[in-house]
């Protein structure tokens, strides 16, 4: 084998290697965001002092009466920022 070809083979391991690294930083990343939205949510939730069917029928009662179409355009605007 050539030694540029070994280098080229070298080198396309090292990416590799980091690449992978990099990917599970993000999905540690991704799990500490959401962890610390949820944290959010529920601190929100909770400061309502609303219980869980009381929740939930005003969650649903908030749907019914709102367009649908606004979370789930939120949801694509959300994504969007995202990337």
């Amino acid at each position: 084998m050539s030694k540029k070809r070994e280098k080229i083979l070298l080198e396309i391991s090292k990416t590799k290697e980091k690449i992978a690294e990099l990917q599970e930083k993000l999905r540690e990343l991704e799990q500490q965001k959401m962890g610390i939205e949820n944290t959010e949510i529920v601190a929100l939730v909770r400061s309502t002092k609303m219980n869980t069917i009381e929740l939930s029928e005003f969650l649903k009662a908030y749907r019914e009466k709102n367009d649908a179409s606004f979370f789930n355009q939120k949801q694509e605007e959300t994504i969007h920022e995202e990337k």
